[in-house]
């Protein structure tokens, strides 16, 4: 009711609440009853890049199968809605008993795949009655979830045992569903590393990148917000020295905030929007570059020395595998505690967290001037990636047993 009346004014919750009208037509439009079908369930964006691979798996592994792709969030669903590695994407209706009855008679899936977390008790409660299978792939879990709290144990743990296997990212996850005598689960880390290993092969060249550094050594920072720009004025303004360019791919691309942070730095700067009115020698003499579009960031990371992620002064960090997976080192603020990777980047050596600005000077001054110790960085970064469990084939050899 309260997402109903949220949806006269929210246009997210517009789309959450009208994607969920008629689903059970929509699928069944897709789905014959003599299909076999293999079911892939995503939160939302970040967790469809992340469960990408196993599907792309599932489709080269099993082709006379169909496959469904279900999405809680809006910006999972209208970003992924035409997925061309899915015969069917749909919102997940709500989590009653009823509606995962009718979910699994219209859908009538050989299996569940969901990805990383959301556990919905009915579905689940439902899919081991009618013995379809469900596992987790790149779960991790904390300490503080219900799951492993006393006064939840009971019910919550109960209902997380009727998953059939988990594919954990670290070992305290296993650690904690040990704790709680849950034990069909694997060590078989996160399957999003191995999509970014895809990325260092692919086609990364572009020519406005080219022009643009040069010669020059390069700092990208990536899904920047304001806070984050903000500790680079100085470093711009003052001590960016000839040697050096920065780029910005900014989180939000509105024009008035773009244009703000532009009129605070005193360099010859360029943005992507403006490339076709440009002159190919103010752009191979900028000093900073604004991309102010969407899609090739990966490609970008490509041309960097050095990266910076932004979020970590907000809700949290956004995606730094994308960036370390070419060999740059990585910076980030203080929110990056609930990333594991982010984690375990510091811990060998080719992530840094900063809070405040003078932490921020210290380590870019480090990076910038010594190139060794960049370039060491930088390596234990890319091999972090690189020599990761090759996930997705972990998975795919336990679903040989049981599809």
């Amino acid at each position: 009711m309260a997402l109903k009346l949220a949806a006269n004014f929210n246009n997210k919750a517009k789309l959450w609440v009208d994607g969920r009208k008629d689903w059970e037509e929509k699928i069944a439009s897709k789905i014959n009853n003599s299909d076999k079908v293999l079911w892939v369930h995503c939160s939302s964006l970040g967790e469809f890049e992340q469960g990408r691979p196993v599907i792309e798996a599932l489709r080269e592994q099993y082709p006379l199968h169909k496959i469904a792709v279900s999405f809680f969030s809006p910006s999972g669903y209208e970003i992924r809605k035409n997925y061309d590695g899915a015969d069917v994407i749909f919102y997940l209706p709500l989590d009653t008993k009823s509606n995962a009855e009718k979910l699994i008679k219209v859908l009538h899936p050989d299996i569940l795949i969901l990805v990383k977390y959301e556990y919905w008790f009915n579905l689940i409660s439902v899919l081991h009655q009618h013995k379809i299978p469900t596992i987790v792939v790149s779960a991790i879990f904390r300490d503080s979830q219900n799951f492993f709290k006393k006064d939840g144990q009971n019910w919550f743990a109960k209902k997380l045992n009727l998953i059939n296997h988990f594919f954990v990212q670290n070992q305290h996850s296993k650690q904690l569903l040990n704790a709680i005598h849950i034990l069909q689960n694997t060590i078989a880390g996160d399957t999003r590393f191995d999509r970014v290993k895809q990325i260092i092969h692919q086609d990364n060249q572009l020519d406005f990148m080219d022009n643009f550094k040069g010669d020059s050594k390069l700092i990208v920072i990536g899904s920047s917000w304001p806070k984050d720009e903000e500790l680079f004025i100085n470093l711009i303004n003052e001590k960016l020295q000839d040697d050096w360019k920065i780029l910005f791919a900014p989180h939000n691309l509105h024009e008035n905030e773009i244009n703000s942070f532009l009129s605070k730095i005193k360099q010859p700067s360029i943005k992507y929007s403006d490339l076709e009115k440009t002159p190919k020698e103010e752009i191979s003499t900028a000093k900073v570059f604004i991309l102010n579009t969407i899609g090739i960031l990966s490609k970008v990371y490509s041309y960097a020395d050095i990266t910076y992620i932004g979020g970590g002064f907000g809700a949290g960090i956004h995606n730094t595998l994308e960036a370390v997976t070419f060999g740059n080192p990585v910076v980030f603020g203080p929110k990056y505690k609930k990333f594991q990777e982010a984690v375990d980047l510091i811990t060998i050596g080719g992530g840094f967290s900063i809070s405040n600005q003078q932490e921020f000077d210290d380590i870019f001054n480090q990076l910038m001037q010594n190139d060794s110790f960049r370039k060491e960085t930088g390596k234990k970064a890319g091999d972090f990636v690189q020599n990761s469990p090759n996930s997705t084939k972990i998975i795919l050899d336990y679903l040989k047993k049981i599809i």
